[in-house]
């Protein structure tokens, strides 16, 4: 299971458009049915448009733009979103939400003895993990929240278990 973020920006941008045209659309049809001067002049867009020449700024400019918007809400609609399932080993239905993920793995960092502040960005090869200590040697942190952080990959089980690195920051210089 590998559920991905929906593409309701692009989504709602296009039915806000649409819904926009079809309203002016509508508005004028109803205007010229009951008789009043429309918005949108049907005779005056059509005679502009048929004086138009492809090899004018104003229709290739045009033209331009509505391929560009095209293009990018087909771009937007191609790509996978971002990934909120994490698939974990065993059921293949089975999967852990990605920021309950990160929470956890950033809580094992934050337990290890000596750690201040956690922080933690995870990748699907590799889960970076930097530390924060108020301690003055920092031997031997490292390989502990290294493992600590292992050791809850070993609980959750992802279906690909990435690599783990830390970098930790000693607040103080050692004299």
């Amino acid at each position: 299971m590998k559920r991905r973020t929906r593409r309701s920006f692009p989504a709602s941008l296009t039915a806000v458009v649409l819904l926009a045209v079809c309203v002016l659309a509508a508005v004028a049809a109803i205007q010229r049915l009951t008789g009043h001067q429309p918005w949108l002049d049907y005779r005056a867009a059509a005679t502009a448009v048929h004086n138009a020449r492809w090899t004018d700024l104003v229709p290739a400019l045009v033209s331009a733009a509505v391929a560009l918007v095209g293009l990018v809400l087909l771009w937007a609609a191609l790509l996978p979103g971002k990934r909120r399932i994490l698939p974990l080993t065993g059921d293949p239905d089975s999967g852990a939400d990605t920021t309950g993920y990160r929470s956890a793995l950033r809580a094992a960092a934050a337990d290890v003895d000596g750690v201040e502040q956690a922080w933690l960005s995870t990748g699907s090869r590799k889960v970076k993990v930097r530390v924060k200590t108020a301690r003055t040697r920092t031997d031997g942190l490292s390989a502990a929240v290294r493992a600590a952080v292992e050791s809850r990959l070993d609980h959750i089980a992802p279906a690909r278990r990435p690599a783990v690195s830390v970098r930790v920051r000693a607040e103080r210089e050692a004299s």
